[in-house]
């Protein structure tokens, strides 16, 4: 079963691109494999683009459907448990098995909070015991 993260930004004006960029870097320091999954492309673009440029210092390794790249966007699922798996998704997702680990990154206004709390729902309705995350 995997561990379900919640991370909500309440008072934080950050941007869920801009939190995933953040949190995946934090990640990589446990030398992780990250998928991005994300079904809509314009999202895919800003990941990309954030990635190369969120922080001058230093450079996160990723690309578009790229497997062998320790952080992969795709809008598919991977195939195998070793990834940590960041939905941008609008709903949960029903693999729970499938994973180690789901992080869902809830953006501070009302809608994506809307959103936020079906999925938590949903992935209690599914066995799990999501932790929540308040920055």
């Amino acid at each position: 079963m995997a561990k379900i993260s919640f991370y909500l930004f309440e008072k934080s004006p950050e941007r869920q691109v801009e939190s995933a960029c953040r949190l995946c870097r934090k990640i990589l320091r446990n030398t992780a494999k990250i998928w991005l999954h994300c079904p809509d492309l314009n999202t895919q673009q800003q990941l990309d683009e954030y990635l190369w440029s969120f922080d001058p210092s230093s450079f996160l390794a990723h690309g578009i459907d790229q497997v062998d790249a320790p952080i992969c966007i795709s809008s598919k699922l991977p195939e195998s448990s070793e990834w940590i798996v960041f939905n941008f998704n609008s709903q949960a997702l029903e693999q729970v098995t499938q994973f180690s680990h789901i992080i869902e990154i809830i953006e501070n206004d009302e809608s994506a909070k809307q959103v936020g709390r079906e999925k938590y729902k949903a992935y209690r309705h599914m066995g799990t015991q999501p932790q929540t995350y308040k920055l």
